[in-house]
């Protein structure tokens, strides 16, 4: 038999809501912000969490796993070449005696730098590109926007590997190329979501006070969309991993001996028939990375969206 509730409406907007059914028990339940039930809700999420474990735990061994091993990253040695692994050498050596351990997560800190920065770094000029786009409107609008129809009609690696050619190898400019060219798609973004938002109410009670436009775009338009630009870094990230992967195994990516994923699996290829190890390690951590990146960004697209709250 159903209980008939009593609401008990409370003053105070951000006080915890009461509810009190007729046997006089009382059930609290706290007031939550838009940011305390996304946590939530992706804490509910076992996949997204995995993916979350994962990724921490390769930002650990990235940052702790050469130190685990005497060897450095770039120290030859010719009497023991392409070693299998044992205690001495964790994941063996390759064909100039380096200790592939150490290599490994030289190149996880590489590429994890290259996929955060590469990701991070063209979303934020386009959030400042897609805001101004979408709030000042008309003919700026309509430059941005077909400058970017036009641009984007071109593939990005396209873009990338010419940048790379002109510029040189190493992380710099592979950041510098994905900076220059990967900031289009998330302006669109914003600029649509903008065009949304700035005909709300708030917005036109800001701006009817006196707020400039410069305020407007900062204090409430960009921070009314941080869940999707944040939904799209984390999916942008393995994007980056494996472009960076990608040129570096063309050659024009990280150059020996600095270290990376893409330059393990370029050196791995060469040998694969014989020292398979050599190829399917790193080829290993690229996808793991990659597919714990995507699952964490689908629960933050889940948790993140308004539908799906009760």
């Amino acid at each position: 038999m159903n209980k008939e509730l009593n609401v008990k409406r409370p003053a105070d907007p951000f006080e915890m809501v009461g509810i009190s059914d007729t046997a006089g028990q009382q059930v609290i339940r706290p007031s939550l912000s838009f940011w305390q039930d996304a946590w939530h809700r992706l804490m509910k999420n076992k996949v997204a969490m995995l993916g979350l474990g994962i990724i921490v735990l390769m930002v650990f061994f990235a940052i702790f796993g050469p130190m685990m091993t005497p060897y450095r990253y770039n120290d030859t040695n010719l009497t023991n070449i392409n070693a299998p692994m044992s205690a001495e050498h964790w994941f063996g050596t390759d064909n100039l005696g380096r200790d592939l351990w150490a290599r490994v997560w030289m190149g996880a800190r590489v590429s994890l730098i290259v996929g955060v920065l590469g990701a991070v770094v063209p979303s934020l000029i386009g959030i400042i590109i897609g805001g101004i786009s979408g709030y000042f409107g008309g003919r700026l609008d309509m430059l941005i926007m077909r400058f970017i129809d036009i641009c984007i009609c071109i593939p990005q690696l396209i873009y990338v590997i010419l940048i790379m050619i002109y510029f040189g190898s190493g992380p710099g400019p592979i950041i510098a190329a994905f900076a220059i060219t990967g900031w289009m798609s998330s302006a669109r973004n914003i600029r649509g979501l903008v065009l949304q938002l700035k005909e709300r109410e708030f917005v036109l009670a800001s701006r009817a006070l006196g707020a400039s436009a410069a305020r407007l775009i900062a204090k409430h338009l960009i921070p009314n969309t941080l869940g999707i630009i944040i939904v799209g870094i984390t999916t942008a990230v393995p994007a980056a991993i494996f472009y960076e992967a990608y040129l570096s195994f063309i050659g024009i990516g990280i150059k020996p001996p600095m270290s990376s994923w893409g330059q393990l699996v370029n050196e791995g290829i060469k040998v694969f028939r014989v020292f398979p190890a050599q190829l399917f390690i790193p080829s290993i951590f690229i996808c793991i990375t990659m597919l714990s990146f995507n699952l964490f960004g689908d629960g933050l697209r889940d948790a993140f969206d308004p539908k799906l709250r009760r």
